[in-house]
């Protein structure tokens, strides 16, 4: 029989992947490919902010928000995978830019649905005013939402949307 877990006036029912944690909820925070040449890479598309700028500035805003935030990045599709498959259990939410692997990674949508930790895919740049081939993400149907084309503000409006969907009961 499942556990049940109080918030607010709702319960839900806790999962293996979500166990009841005490403290700030916790999220982690995905990026892909590339994303480390942030700010030399490309900066007409991605902008000239560094990942590192990126990362501070979520933790400082996850602060505000009353959130703790974990950032990893990776240019290995499994590491992706073995960091997510870590995160279950332990993180409420994840943000994630897949980059590339967003129009490839059948590993990464199964270890998405598999950890049981919902998900927001988040983008740079806006992907449907780009080649065809990034227009198609293997996460998309499963995410929470998406979020794209407000450059490194795009993390910003992820993580405040992660924050509603941390505070939304769950039937």
């Amino acid at each position: 029989m499942a556990s049940r877990i109080k918030r607010g006036n709702q319960a839900r029912a806790a999962s293996p992947a979500r166990p009841a944690r005490r403290g700030a909820p916790a999220v982690l925070v995905v990026h892909g490919p590339n994303l480390n040449l942030l700010g030399e890479r490309e900066p007409g598309v991605y902008g000239r902010v560094r990942l590192k700028e990126i990362d501070e500035r979520m933790v400082l805003l996850g602060r505000e928000l009353g959130m703790t935030v974990t950032s990893f990045q990776s240019n290995s599709e499994g590491a992706i995978v073995d960091r997510i498959q870590a995160a279950r259990g332990a993180v409420d939410i994840i943000i994630i830019n897949p980059a590339a692997y967003t129009h490839t990674s059948v590993a990464i949508r199964d270890v998405l649905l598999a950890v049981g930790v919902p998900f927001i895919e988040v983008h740079l740049s806006n992907v449907y005013k780009r080649e065809p081939m990034r227009h198609h993400s293997t996460i998309a149907d499963v995410a929470v939402g998406r979020i794209m084309g407000f450059g490194a503000e795009s993390y910003m409006i992820a993580l405040r949307a992660a924050r509603s969907v941390i505070d939304t009961p769950h039937a």
